[in-house]
């Protein structure tokens, strides 16, 4: 562990002197593409011993194990020369026919920078990286637990943050959502990949044969919006031994119209966490129904995920908690989701689960399609003992999920053994509608939830006229101080 994680933060040392990669999106951008050569090279080393006919989509002066394995090999300007005009270019208009892995390497790149500007510090990076070698299970195994850390870092470079969603949070939401082997698994907003990672070590759980991981291989898909997310879920599903991540596409889910998803791309599940306060460009929100028309983005999502589950599909989606309580098209959106899926579970998250991201309280959404909601279950979640917030120091961890594992039970799928506690309670589809399909409801078993007891706010009441009283009586004081010192008209 001290060997790789050493590697990584004397990378991180080269690159901070260097004048082109000057905070931490840059660094990571930077990064992101040189560790998906460098893995992808790897794994075609392992292929070529496998697989006697292999042939590489890349052309041979392009491999990394030709360019940058040598340690006094190519450096300094010839080097940059090397990787802006011959490399990143040919890489950015690859062509392969239907090649899947030339188109994902075309896809991966096509945005792709390099932002270093010292090819002395390029050719010390190059040979840090040599020192990782990801076709050593103890070595990708390490280097995915700190690459997990760099991602974490992203949090911190302004808006970046929101590609990363706490490792907690999506592994609690794939285990309630539970995907099972031959169902197919999406995520329309998906970052750097974490639900689909999680996804695909709960589904590896079950796996029993070679045709059971034949099937991981393929059963989910992704599409994120944005370059440098993308190639970072690229490089983490093959870290995570996806041989051919072609099925993550980088695209924008809401630029398509509503209508044009076809019943043959409706999957059987959806974990996601879209982006939240976040705005549409000017005419995304006319490829959806009129009732239905917004520019925020977490709530277009939320009405693509109706449409595109299958019936008995089920999702997990962390929203924000404008969605629960806003008005207008937020109340058809909800009254909608209320009356195609069964919204059976809201676990309320406390403040500081994105910190330093966004401040903004988040919800964890659990439906299925095909049934309308008779009640929705809710669970606040609370903070752990003695602490007060998260931050980057001390995030949400998954043992904190354990009181609502146990209350949940086994069975993901029925809700019959649920009882109400201090932390949990039920709200019947009457009540909801009767309050306008308002969904931000507090606990009732929190002592803050109600307007508190009388024998205790009368006395502050009381306290609080007093305080009024003696204000309004220096105001009026010192009104008739001021009035009776101004001169007179006669005057």
């Amino acid at each position: 562990m001290s060997n790789i994680s050493g590697i990584v933060k004397s990378i991180q040392d080269i690159m901070r002197k260097d004048a082109g990669t000057y905070g931490d999106a840059q660094r990571l951008e930077q990064l992101g593409w040189m560790f998906f050569l460098k893995i992808f090279d790897d794994r075609e080393k392992e292929m070529e011993l496998i697989q006697d006919k292999y042939k590489s989509p890349l052309a041979k002066h392009l491999r990394w194990s030709n360019w940058a394995t040598d340690e006094e090999g190519i450096t300094g300007e010839a080097l940059l020369d090397f990787i802006n005009i011959t490399l990143l270019p040919k890489l950015k208009s690859m062509t392969g026919g239907s090649d899947k892995i030339a188109g994902l390497i075309r896809m991966a790149f096509e945005d792709a920078n390099n932002y270093m500007k010292n090819g002395t510090l390029m050719r010390q990076v190059i040979n840090k990286i040599n020192g990782i070698d990801f076709n050593a299970s103890d070595d990708r195994h390490t280097f995915g637990d700190i690459y997990e850390n760099l991602l974490k870092d992203l949090q911190s470079a302004g808006n970046a943050g929101e590609f990363y969603t706490p490792r907690a949070v999506t592994q609690f939401i794939v285990e309630q959502v539970n995907p099972r082997l031959g169902e197919t698994i999406l995520d329309p907003a998906c970052g750097t990949g974490g639900f689909l990672v999680c996804a695909i070590e709960h589904l590896r759980k079950q796996a029993k044969t070679e045709a059971h991981e034949c099937t991981i291989q393929d059963c989910f898909s992704g599409i994120e919006k944005k370059h440098l997310p993308h190639i970072l879920c690229m490089t983490n599903l093959m870290l995570h031994g996806i041989d051919v991540p072609s099925n993550v596409r980088h695209d924008n889910t809401l630029a398509r119209p509503l209508r044009d998803w076809g019943p043959k791309e409706r999957v059987d599940v959806i974990v996601t966490n879209p982006p939240f306060g976040g705005m549409e460009e000017d005419g995304i929100e006319t490829n959806y129904p009129s009732e239905f028309r917004t520019r925020e983005t977490a709530d277009l999502f939320l009405v693509l995920l109706m449409k595109i589950l299958k019936p008995g599909g089920r999702a997990g989606i962390v929203l924000p908690d404008g969605t629960l309580f806003g008005e207008g098209v937020k109340t058809r959106i909800k009254e909608a989701l209320l009356t195609e899926c069964n919204l059976h579970t809201v676990v309320r998250l406390p403040n500081g689960v994105f910190n330093p991201y966004t401040s903004i309280r988040t919800n964890l959404l659990f439906f299925t399609k095909g049934s309308p909601t008779k009640e929705v279950w809710y669970y606040e979640h609370p903070y752990p003992p003695g602490a007060k917030s998260y931050n980057k120091g001390k995030p949400i961890c998954i043992e904190e999920f354990e009181d609502e594992r146990a209350w949940w039970g086994k069975e993901k799928d029925s809700f019959k053994a649920r009882v109400e506690n201090e932390q949990a309670w039920r709200v019947s589809i009457d009540i909801i509608r009767a309050g306008n399909f308002n969904l931000d409801l507090k606990n009732p078993h929190s002592s803050d939830a109600g307007p508190g007891d009388v024998d205790q706010l009368l006395p502050k009441y009381e306290k609080l006229l007093d305080q009024i009283a003696v204000t309004r009586a220096k105001l009026k004081q010192e009104l008739h101080h001021a009035l009776t010192a101004l001169p007179s008209a006669s005057q």
